[in-house]
Protein backbone atom coordinates (compact mmCIF):
# COMPACT_ATOMS: atom_id res chain seq x y z
CA UNK A 1 0.00 0.00 0.00
CA UNK A 2 1.23 3.50 -1.10
CA UNK A 3 -0.37 5.89 1.26
CA UNK A 4 1.63 5.17 4.58
CA UNK A 5 1.36 8.68 5.74
CA UNK A 6 -1.51 9.62 5.92
CA UNK A 7 -3.83 12.31 7.58
CA UNK A 8 -7.37 10.96 8.31
CA UNK A 9 -10.67 12.57 8.82
CA UNK A 10 -13.60 11.38 10.99
CA UNK A 11 -16.71 12.53 9.08
CA UNK A 12 -20.01 12.17 11.38
CA UNK A 13 -23.51 12.84 10.43
CA UNK A 14 -25.76 12.38 13.67
CA UNK A 15 -28.95 13.22 14.35
CA UNK A 16 -30.38 14.02 17.62
CA UNK A 17 -33.07 10.93 16.37
CA UNK A 18 -31.24 8.05 15.69
CA UNK A 19 -27.34 8.95 16.34
CA UNK A 20 -26.55 8.37 12.64
CA UNK A 21 -23.00 8.65 11.34
CA UNK A 22 -20.78 9.05 8.50
CA UNK A 23 -16.77 8.42 9.22
CA UNK A 24 -14.53 8.92 6.62
CA UNK A 25 -11.19 9.57 6.71
CA UNK A 26 -8.37 11.24 4.10
CA UNK A 27 -4.23 11.72 3.71
CA UNK A 28 -2.57 15.18 4.01
CA UNK A 29 -4.28 18.12 5.56
CA UNK A 30 -7.66 16.20 7.63
CA UNK A 31 -7.48 14.04 9.93
CA UNK A 32 -9.25 11.06 11.88
CA UNK A 33 -6.72 9.93 13.99
CA UNK A 34 -3.27 10.95 14.74
CA UNK A 35 -1.33 11.28 11.55
CA UNK A 36 2.24 13.09 9.56
CA UNK A 37 0.78 16.89 8.96
CA UNK A 38 4.18 17.67 7.31
CA UNK A 39 4.35 17.69 3.22
CA UNK A 40 7.33 18.67 1.02
CA UNK A 41 6.23 19.29 -2.54
CA UNK A 42 9.82 17.80 -3.73
CA UNK A 43 10.04 14.57 -2.59
CA UNK A 44 6.55 13.97 -0.68
CA UNK A 45 5.62 13.22 2.74
CA UNK A 46 8.34 14.30 4.98
CA UNK A 47 9.71 12.47 7.66
CA UNK A 48 8.58 15.17 10.82
CA UNK A 49 5.63 14.09 12.33
CA UNK A 50 2.45 15.98 13.72
CA UNK A 51 0.11 14.17 15.75
CA UNK A 52 -3.34 15.74 14.98
CA UNK A 53 -6.44 14.83 17.08
CA UNK A 54 -9.14 13.28 14.56
CA UNK A 55 -11.75 15.63 13.38
CA UNK A 56 -15.52 15.28 12.93
CA UNK A 57 -17.99 16.81 10.61
CA UNK A 58 -21.49 17.10 11.16
CA UNK A 59 -23.55 17.43 7.50
CA UNK A 60 -27.08 18.03 9.49
CA UNK A 61 -25.40 21.21 11.43
CA UNK A 62 -22.69 21.73 8.70
CA UNK A 63 -19.98 22.09 11.09
CA UNK A 64 -16.07 20.29 12.12
CA UNK A 65 -15.70 19.18 15.34
CA UNK A 66 -12.41 17.72 17.07
CA UNK A 67 -12.58 13.74 18.52
CA UNK A 68 -10.25 12.77 21.82
CA UNK A 69 -7.12 12.01 20.72
CA UNK A 70 -6.64 8.53 20.48
CA UNK A 71 -4.06 6.92 22.69
CA UNK A 72 -1.86 5.15 20.66
CA UNK A 73 1.65 4.40 20.45
CA UNK A 74 3.84 6.23 17.48
CA UNK A 75 4.09 3.31 15.52
CA UNK A 76 0.30 3.13 15.50
CA UNK A 77 -0.13 6.70 14.61
CA UNK A 78 2.53 6.60 11.77
CA UNK A 79 1.19 3.06 10.26
CA UNK A 80 -1.03 2.15 8.08
CA UNK A 81 -4.88 1.67 9.02
CA UNK A 82 -7.84 0.22 7.33
CA UNK A 83 -11.31 1.43 9.85
CA UNK A 84 -14.68 -0.09 10.20
CA UNK A 85 -17.47 1.56 11.46
CA UNK A 86 -20.20 -0.73 13.48
CA UNK A 87 -23.29 -0.04 16.12
CA UNK A 88 -21.66 2.84 17.86
CA UNK A 89 -18.22 2.46 17.44
CA UNK A 90 -15.84 3.16 15.09
CA UNK A 91 -12.90 0.45 14.74
CA UNK A 92 -9.35 1.34 13.73
CA UNK A 93 -6.87 -1.68 12.67
CA UNK A 94 -3.41 -0.95 12.73
CA UNK A 95 -0.18 -1.93 13.92
CA UNK A 96 1.85 -1.10 17.15
CA UNK A 97 5.32 -1.76 17.72
CA UNK A 98 4.25 -4.87 19.51
CA UNK A 99 2.03 -6.36 16.15
CA UNK A 100 -1.50 -5.92 15.14
CA UNK A 101 -3.87 -3.63 16.93
CA UNK A 102 -7.35 -1.79 16.83
CA UNK A 103 -8.58 0.78 18.50
CA UNK A 104 -12.59 1.63 18.95
CA UNK A 105 -13.55 4.69 19.50
CA UNK A 106 -17.09 4.63 21.09
CA UNK A 107 -19.73 7.50 20.08
CA UNK A 108 -22.37 6.82 23.63
CA UNK A 109 -19.08 7.70 26.21
CA UNK A 110 -17.13 9.57 23.31
CA UNK A 111 -13.66 7.51 24.46
CA UNK A 112 -10.66 5.74 23.13
CA UNK A 113 -10.25 2.09 24.06
CA UNK A 114 -8.54 -0.77 23.04
CA UNK A 115 -10.74 -3.65 20.87
CA UNK A 116 -10.01 -7.08 21.09
CA UNK A 117 -8.17 -9.18 18.41
CA UNK A 118 -9.28 -10.99 15.83
CA UNK A 119 -8.83 -14.99 16.25
CA UNK A 120 -6.52 -14.43 13.52
CA UNK A 121 -5.49 -10.92 13.06
CA UNK A 122 -4.82 -9.33 9.89
CA UNK A 123 -5.17 -6.19 7.44
CA UNK A 124 -6.18 -5.64 3.84
CA UNK A 125 -9.51 -7.43 4.04
CA UNK A 126 -12.85 -7.36 2.72
CA UNK A 127 -14.94 -6.08 5.51
CA UNK A 128 -18.42 -4.52 6.06
CA UNK A 129 -21.04 -3.89 8.40
CA UNK A 130 -25.19 -4.34 9.02
CA UNK A 131 -26.26 -3.04 12.21
CA UNK A 132 -24.48 -4.35 15.69
CA UNK A 133 -21.95 -6.94 13.25
CA UNK A 134 -19.61 -7.05 11.14
CA UNK A 135 -17.58 -9.10 8.68
CA UNK A 136 -13.72 -9.10 7.99
CA UNK A 137 -13.02 -11.93 5.15
CA UNK A 138 -9.58 -12.72 3.82
CA UNK A 139 -6.92 -10.22 3.93
CA UNK A 140 -3.09 -11.22 5.05
CA UNK A 141 -1.99 -12.11 8.55
CA UNK A 142 1.59 -11.06 9.99
CA UNK A 143 3.78 -13.14 8.19
CA UNK A 144 1.91 -11.98 4.55
CA UNK A 145 0.34 -15.33 3.84
CA UNK A 146 -2.98 -14.48 2.22
CA UNK A 147 -6.05 -15.92 4.21
CA UNK A 148 -9.61 -17.03 3.34
CA UNK A 149 -11.03 -17.11 6.86
CA UNK A 150 -13.33 -14.91 8.41
CA UNK A 151 -14.96 -13.49 11.14
CA UNK A 152 -17.90 -11.86 12.83
CA UNK A 153 -17.60 -8.85 15.16
CA UNK A 154 -20.49 -7.90 17.72
CA UNK A 155 -20.28 -4.70 18.71
CA UNK A 156 -22.81 -5.20 21.54
CA UNK A 157 -21.15 -8.14 22.91
CA UNK A 158 -17.26 -6.71 22.44
CA UNK A 159 -15.99 -10.03 20.32
CA UNK A 160 -15.40 -12.02 17.05
CA UNK A 161 -16.21 -15.03 16.21
CA UNK A 162 -14.66 -17.46 13.67
CA UNK A 163 -16.42 -18.03 10.42
CA UNK A 164 -16.30 -20.93 8.06
CA UNK A 165 -13.65 -20.45 5.67
CA UNK A 166 -14.19 -18.75 1.61
CA UNK A 167 -13.87 -20.87 -1.21
CA UNK A 168 -10.62 -18.71 -2.00
CA UNK A 169 -8.17 -16.78 -0.07
CA UNK A 170 -8.03 -13.35 -0.96
CA UNK A 171 -6.75 -10.46 0.00
CA UNK A 172 -7.31 -6.40 -1.21
CA UNK A 173 -10.72 -7.27 -1.92
CA UNK A 174 -13.88 -5.18 -0.75
CA UNK A 175 -17.01 -6.45 1.19
CA UNK A 176 -20.91 -5.57 1.28
CA UNK A 177 -23.76 -6.91 2.80
CA UNK A 178 -26.82 -6.80 -0.02
CA UNK A 179 -30.23 -9.24 0.39
CA UNK A 180 -29.81 -9.44 4.05
CA UNK A 181 -26.25 -11.66 2.93
CA UNK A 182 -22.32 -11.08 3.00
CA UNK A 183 -20.17 -10.36 -0.26
CA UNK A 184 -16.76 -10.52 -1.34
CA UNK A 185 -15.85 -9.32 -4.79
CA UNK A 186 -12.40 -9.03 -6.18
CA UNK A 187 -9.19 -8.88 -4.80
CA UNK A 188 -5.56 -10.90 -4.90
CA UNK A 189 -5.02 -13.99 -4.22
CA UNK A 190 -1.34 -13.88 -4.21
CA UNK A 191 0.78 -10.44 -5.10
CA UNK A 192 0.34 -11.09 -8.56
CA UNK A 193 -2.88 -13.23 -9.27
CA UNK A 194 -5.97 -11.10 -9.29
CA UNK A 195 -9.90 -12.75 -8.64
CA UNK A 196 -13.19 -12.09 -10.81
CA UNK A 197 -15.21 -14.31 -8.34
CA UNK A 198 -17.23 -13.33 -5.85
CA UNK A 199 -18.23 -14.96 -2.94
CA UNK A 200 -21.60 -14.82 -0.99
CA UNK A 201 -21.58 -16.09 3.02
CA UNK A 202 -25.85 -17.16 4.02
CA UNK A 203 -25.91 -15.90 7.67
CA UNK A 204 -28.46 -18.42 8.09
CA UNK A 205 -26.88 -21.79 6.85
CA UNK A 206 -23.27 -20.07 7.54
CA UNK A 207 -22.31 -21.45 4.06
CA UNK A 208 -19.99 -19.58 1.39
CA UNK A 209 -21.17 -19.81 -2.24
CA UNK A 210 -18.67 -18.68 -5.02
CA UNK A 211 -20.40 -16.61 -7.61
CA UNK A 212 -17.92 -16.35 -11.27
CA UNK A 213 -17.33 -13.14 -13.29
CA UNK A 214 -18.77 -11.18 -10.55
CA UNK A 215 -16.18 -9.20 -10.67
CA UNK A 216 -14.97 -9.41 -14.12
CA UNK A 217 -11.84 -7.12 -14.46
CA UNK A 218 -10.64 -7.75 -11.45
CA UNK A 219 -8.48 -5.37 -9.77
CA UNK A 220 -4.50 -5.07 -10.22
CA UNK A 221 -1.90 -5.05 -7.64
CA UNK A 222 -1.23 -1.41 -8.58
CA UNK A 223 -5.00 -0.51 -8.30
CA UNK A 224 -7.33 -0.50 -5.13
CA UNK A 225 -9.61 -3.00 -3.92
CA UNK A 226 -12.99 -2.73 -5.53
CA UNK A 227 -14.99 0.80 -4.78
CA UNK A 228 -18.47 -0.25 -3.92
CA UNK A 229 -21.54 0.62 -2.35
CA UNK A 230 -24.76 -0.72 -1.91
CA UNK A 231 -27.89 1.79 -1.78
CA UNK A 232 -31.47 0.84 -1.54
CA UNK A 233 -30.36 -2.91 -2.01
CA UNK A 234 -28.90 -2.01 -5.24
CA UNK A 235 -25.25 -2.65 -5.74
CA UNK A 236 -22.61 0.18 -7.34
CA UNK A 237 -19.06 0.15 -8.39
CA UNK A 238 -17.02 3.31 -9.25
CA UNK A 239 -14.41 2.12 -12.11
CA UNK A 240 -11.16 2.78 -11.46
CA UNK A 241 -9.82 2.98 -14.86
CA UNK A 242 -13.01 4.55 -16.78
CA UNK A 243 -14.35 6.97 -13.79
CA UNK A 244 -17.77 5.35 -14.30
CA UNK A 245 -20.19 4.52 -11.82
CA UNK A 246 -21.72 1.12 -12.88
CA UNK A 247 -24.79 -0.86 -11.59
CA UNK A 248 -24.56 -4.89 -11.10
CA UNK A 249 -27.53 -6.61 -12.42
CA UNK A 250 -27.96 -9.49 -10.08
CA UNK A 251 -30.08 -11.38 -12.48
CA UNK A 252 -27.74 -11.34 -15.48
CA UNK A 253 -24.33 -11.40 -13.27
CA UNK A 254 -23.13 -7.84 -15.63
CA UNK A 255 -22.22 -4.51 -14.78
CA UNK A 256 -23.74 -1.68 -16.37
CA UNK A 257 -22.98 1.98 -16.72
CA UNK A 258 -25.15 4.42 -15.25
CA UNK A 259 -23.52 7.93 -14.82
CA UNK A 260 -19.25 9.13 -14.47
CA UNK A 261 -17.61 9.97 -11.19
CA UNK A 262 -18.15 13.64 -10.23
CA UNK A 263 -13.68 13.30 -9.60
CA UNK A 264 -11.03 11.30 -11.10
CA UNK A 265 -10.41 7.41 -10.33
CA UNK A 266 -7.99 6.66 -12.52
CA UNK A 267 -5.26 9.58 -11.25
CA UNK A 268 -3.80 7.13 -8.60
CA UNK A 269 -5.74 3.88 -9.75
CA UNK A 270 -8.70 3.89 -7.67
CA UNK A 271 -6.68 5.17 -4.41
CA UNK A 272 -7.24 8.52 -3.01
CA UNK A 273 -11.09 9.21 -2.88
CA UNK A 274 -14.07 7.06 -1.24
CA UNK A 275 -17.06 5.74 -2.67
CA UNK A 276 -19.87 4.62 -0.17
CA UNK A 277 -23.57 4.49 0.33
CA UNK A 278 -25.21 6.73 2.74
CA UNK A 279 -29.09 5.93 3.44
CA UNK A 280 -30.39 6.44 -0.05
CA UNK A 281 -27.52 8.75 -1.20
CA UNK A 282 -24.19 7.39 -3.01
CA UNK A 283 -21.34 9.17 -1.55
CA UNK A 284 -17.78 10.64 -3.43
CA UNK A 285 -15.51 11.94 -1.32
CA UNK A 286 -12.43 13.40 -2.99
CA UNK A 287 -9.81 16.39 -3.52
CA UNK A 288 -9.71 18.93 -5.72
CA UNK A 289 -6.95 21.41 -6.25
CA UNK A 290 -7.32 24.91 -7.17
CA UNK A 291 -6.51 28.41 -6.98
CA UNK A 292 -7.07 28.30 -3.34
CA UNK A 293 -5.14 25.53 -2.81
CA UNK A 294 -6.18 21.74 -2.10
CA UNK A 295 -9.98 20.55 -0.54
CA UNK A 296 -11.42 17.56 0.00
CA UNK A 297 -15.12 18.03 -1.30
CA UNK A 298 -18.12 15.18 -0.15
CA UNK A 299 -20.58 14.91 -3.42
CA UNK A 300 -23.33 12.31 -3.92
CA UNK A 301 -26.50 11.59 -5.37
CA UNK A 302 -29.58 9.53 -5.03
CA UNK A 303 -30.12 7.02 -7.63
CA UNK A 304 -33.67 7.63 -7.00
CA UNK A 305 -33.62 10.60 -8.41
CA UNK A 306 -32.60 9.09 -12.06
CA UNK A 307 -30.57 10.82 -14.89
CA UNK A 308 -32.66 13.48 -15.98
CA UNK A 309 -30.17 15.41 -18.45
CA UNK A 310 -27.23 13.91 -16.40
CA UNK A 311 -27.93 16.15 -13.20
CA UNK A 312 -24.59 17.21 -11.59
CA UNK A 313 -23.50 15.65 -8.19
CA UNK A 314 -24.97 17.78 -4.92
CA UNK A 315 -22.26 18.86 -2.74
CA UNK A 316 -22.46 18.12 1.06
CA UNK A 317 -19.78 19.85 2.00
CA UNK A 318 -15.79 21.48 1.40
CA UNK A 319 -13.01 20.66 3.77
CA UNK A 320 -10.50 23.51 3.00
CA UNK A 321 -6.86 23.14 3.06
CA UNK A 322 -7.25 19.79 3.64
CA UNK A 323 -5.35 18.28 1.40
CA UNK A 324 -6.71 16.48 -2.09
CA UNK A 325 -6.12 12.50 -1.07
CA UNK A 326 -8.86 10.50 0.81
CA UNK A 327 -7.26 7.75 2.52
CA UNK A 328 -10.30 5.41 3.70
CA UNK A 329 -14.33 5.78 4.47
CA UNK A 330 -16.63 4.07 6.88
CA UNK A 331 -20.64 5.00 7.17
CA UNK A 332 -21.84 4.12 10.19
CA UNK A 333 -25.69 3.67 10.82
CA UNK A 334 -26.68 5.34 7.77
Amino acid sequence: MVFRYSFEKLEINKDSSDSKLELMSATQGCVLSQSLCSFDRSCGFSQKNCLMPWEAFDPIRQRWMRLPRMPCDECFSCADKESLAVGTQLLVFGRELSGFAIWMYNLVNRSWSRCPLMNLPRCLFGSSSQAEIAIVAGGSDKNGQVLKSAELYNSELGCWEALPDMNSPRKMCSGFFMDRKFYVIGGMSSNTDSLTCGEEYNLETRTWRRIRNMYPHGNRATQSPPLVAVVNNQLYAADQSTNQVKKYDKVNNVWNVVRTLPVRADNYNGWGLAFKACGDKLLVVGGHRGSEGEVIVLHFWRPEDGLAGEIDWDVLSVKERAGAFVYNCAVMGC
